[in-house]
C-alpha cells in the first residue's frame, strides 16, 4: 500500500472515532431524558388516579351522587360479621371466573362489608368501571352508578391493613376511597392485577383485605385489551360486570 493511502486511511479511522465520541455523551443524554420521561409518566399516572381519588366525579357528571366523607354509622355492617377468620369467595367476570380470599382476621370492617353486600345481591351485574394501565395497575369494580362516585349508601373507615412500604403486589384486593379520606369507603375496591407502587396520601394507604387465589389471568386480559379511549385511565375497552358473587 503506498504511503498517501495509507495516510488517508489512518485519517478516516481518526475522524469516525471522533465522531463516536462525540455522539456517545448525546446518546447518553437521550438515553436518560427518555428514562427520565417514562419515570416522569408512571408518577404522572398515579398522581392522578389517586389525587382524584376513588369517587371523584368529572365535571361533566357532577349531577351524579358522590361519596360523602362522613360515615352513616347506622347502615355500617358490623366488623363482627368478618368472625376473625378467612373467607373464600368467587365472582365471574363476564364469563370468566375469579377466585378470592378474603382476610377477615386483619381487615374485619372491610372484610364484613364485602360479605353483606355479596350475601345481599348488591354486586350482581355491577360493572367494574375503571381501569389504569400506566404506572399503577388496578380494575376498579363495585359502584353501582359505574360513574366512580356511587355507593351502598353509607361509607366507612378508618384505613385497615395498609401496606407500610406502599407496596401493593400481584392479586391484592383493596378498598377504593376519595384521596385524602380514610372515612369514604363504601363498596368499590380494586383489583392489582400487576405488582404497583401507590403512594399514601394525607389519610395514609388503603385498605388490603383479600386478594385474588385464581382468575387472575382473565383480568390481565382485560387489561391486555386497554381503555376505551386508549388513555392510561379509563373505562375498560370490553364492558366488564361481575356476576354469580358467593362467600363462605
Amino acid at each position: 500500500m503506498k504511503n498517501n493511502e495509507k495516510l488517508k486511511n489512518f485519517e478516516a479511522k481518526q475522524q469516525l472515532i471522533a465522531k463516536r465520541k462525540a455522539q456517545g455523551p448525546r446518546d447518553n443524554k437521550i438515553a436518560i431524558l427518555a428514562g427520565a420521561g417514562a419515570l416522569l409518566v408512571a408518577l404522572i399516572g398515579q398522581a392522578a388516579y389517586f389525587g382524584f381519588g376513588p369517587g371523584y366525579v368529572p365535571a361533566e357528571e357532577s349531577a351524579a351522587p358522590e361519596v360523602t366523607s362522613e360515615p352513616n354509622s347506622s347502615e355500617v355492617p358490623d366488623a363482627a360479621l368478618a368472625e376473625n377468620r378467612i373467607w373464600n369467595a368467587s365472582l365471574n367476570l363476564n364469563t370468566e371466573a375469579v377466585s378470592l380470599e378474603l382476610d377477615g382476621v386483619n381487615a374485619p370492617q372491610a372484610v364484613a362489608n364485602f360479605v353483606a353486600l355479596a350475601q345481599s345481591g348488591f354486586y350482581e351485574n355491577v360493572s367494574c368501571h375503571r381501569l389504569t394501565t400506566a404506572g399503577i395497575y388496578v380494575l376498579q369494580c363495585g359502584d353501582p352508578d359505574g360513574t366512580g362516585a356511587g355507593g351502598p349508601g353509607y361509607n366507612f373507615g378508618p384505613i385497615e391493613n395498609a401496606p407500610a412500604d406502599d407496596i401493593y403486589a400481584e392479586g391484592t384486593l383493596a378498598m377504593a376511597r376519595v384521596g385524602g379520606d380514610g372515612s369514604s369507603m363504601g363498596s368499590q375496591f380494586f383489583i392489582v392485577y400487576d405488582d404497583s407502587q401507590i403512594p399514601s396520601d394525607s389519610a395514609g394507604g388503603y385498605t388490603v383485605f383479600g386478594k385474588v387465589t385464581g382468575g387472575l389471568e382473565a383480568i390481565k386480559a382485560i387489561a391486555a385489551l386497554g381503555t376505551s379511549d386508549g388513555s392510561g385511565d379509563g373505562s375498560p375497552l370490553e364492558a366488564v360486570l361481575m356476576n354469580s358473587i358467593s362467600v363462605e
